[in-house]
């Protein structure tokens, strides 16, 4: 996809009333506020901080998921230039299970493909059985041979 102005950014989903967009700074506090009703645990970069650095360094990585003008799904579809990374997968209890999570991760996947990734990864929780479910239907599986081995940074 070529690049676009992040306001002109918009994923077709093959549906009419579900939107893909970049997010804006202007969505940060409706973003977190809805990662709380929505996605599972939390993150250490779950504040506003963590998230406006995200945007400032990769404008397009978080995508957003409208239905009818309200906040329906998210994903972080982060590329460093070696790797695709998916966090934050979440759809809000309302709208699951009507094709939100396969749409962003189409468009994540769309965005990866334009970029020049090759394999996306994602950050799931052991303990998240329905997000398993979710992970595996969009053709994802756990590689037994990895563990995520991690370090909290001091800012």
């Amino acid at each position: 996809m070529p690049s676009t102005p992040r306001s002109a950014r918009w994923w077709d989903t093959g549906m009419d009333d579900l939107r893909i967009r970049a997010a804006a700074p202007a969505d940060l506090d409706t973003v977190l506020t809805f990662w709380k009703e929505a996605a599972e645990g939390t993150s250490i970069s779950d504040d506003r901080d963590g998230v406006a650095r995200l945007l400032d360094r990769d404008p397009e990585s978080l995508l957003l998921a409208e239905r009818d003008g309200e906040l329906a799904g998210t994903v972080i579809a982060g590329f460093d230039g070696w790797r695709c990374h998916l966090y934050r997968l979440a759809v809000h209890p309302g709208h699951r299970r009507r094709g939100v999570a396969t749409a962003l991760l189409a468009a994540a996947e769309e965005r990866f493909a334009a970029l020049g990734g090759r394999r996306g990864d994602a950050m799931v929780l052991n303990e998240n059985e329905l997000a398993h479910h979710a992970w595996s239907a969009a053709g994802y599986a756990p590689q037994p041979q990895w563990s995520r081995w991690v370090k909290p940074l001091r800012p």
